[in-house]
């Protein structure tokens, strides 16, 4: 009857181990990869903001559209690793600590387990005892009430932290349910609000890009290849490059009169009308 009691006792406490073993191996494994995530989106976090500082250095050397595109973007950018940092934070508290908190509770499962199985044993160890003290010496019953007191004891100590392992342990797993559904939810929370702002950041990331105005930012590059007086320089250069006769009309033209005076005409006219009678003049002289 003994026998049989330690071999279900033992079949009892197998179920325990593996629980707490199957908990310590798994929840080990989460926790460090979770903790890796973390500490992934921490890096990515840094790398983003020497993106931001980088995008701001280059939009300060460019044309005032697309800096002030790029600027607009890096402030957005900016804003999202605000947003990237405090998923990182909220991960560590929500996600990682609890799980880290299962190795202390597994400790403690595994000093629960050890007690029981110090018992079990003292019992076993009592119950061959008395087995052999009924052998050796089957008429001493001084002896064999001693050795059966103690089995007693034995027995009832571990019956007794048999029953405190089976309260604990379902007590364990009933808290283990309850907090992988609390931590595989805070993890999708954290997640759903850190995706869902930025969403909203990068759709006003993406609306600055597009706002930058392709031809006004060309035409300022097209400009800013010549130097401030370039027109007045080229006109310089024209009138230099044209003849004396021309640069003379022009500037005649340029103070206004566009015309020869009156006067002038006239006493060419004049000139011309004494040359021709001097020419009559010769030829009638000729001809006489």
């Amino acid at each position: 009857m003994l026998r049989w009691s330690l071999e279900s006792r033992d079949a009892q406490t197998r179920p325990l181990q593996d629980a707490v073993s199957n908990v310590e191996k798994h929840f080990g494994e989460l926790c460090q990869i979770f903790a890796g995530y973390v500490r992934k989106t921490a890096r990515l976090r840094d790398k983003a903001d020497l993106l931001v500082t980088e995008v701001h250095a280059y939009a300060a050397t460019e044309t005032p559209n697309l800096r002030h595109g790029l600027k607009n973007f890096a402030e957005e950018f900016a804003k999202l690793q605000d947003y990237r940092q405090a998923e990182v934070e909220r991960l560590e508290a929500k996600v990682v600590e609890p799980l880290k908190t299962y190795g202390t509770i597994v400790k403690m499962k595994r000093e629960d387990l050890r007690a029981t199985l110090t018992a079990k044993n003292r019992e076993a160890k009592q119950l061959t005892q008395l087995e052999r003290t009924r052998q050796r010496n089957p008429s001493d019953r001084h002896i064999i009430s001693q050795a059966e007191t103690e089995l007693q004891r034995a027995t009832m100590d571990a019956t007794r932290t048999s029953r405190h392992l089976e309260e604990t342990i379902d007590n364990f797993e009933k808290q283990k349910i309850k907090d992988i559904k609390n931590i595989f939810s805070e993890f999708i929370t954290i997640e759903m609000l850190f995706h869902g702002k930025a969403l909203e950041v990068y759709t006003a990331a993406y609306q600055n890009i597009q706002k930058i105005d392709e031809e006004e930012d060309l035409e300022v590059f097209r400009s800013s290849l010549y130097p401030p007086d370039y027109s007045t320089r080229l006109d310089i250069v024209r009138a230099n490059s044209k003849s004396p006769l021309q640069r003379s009309i022009s500037a005649k033209c340029v103070t206004g009169t566009g015309q020869i005076p009156t006067a002038r005409i006239r006493k060419d006219q004049q000139d011309d009308e004494e040359d021709d009678e001097d020419d009559e003049l010769e030829v009638t002289e000729e001809e006489n």
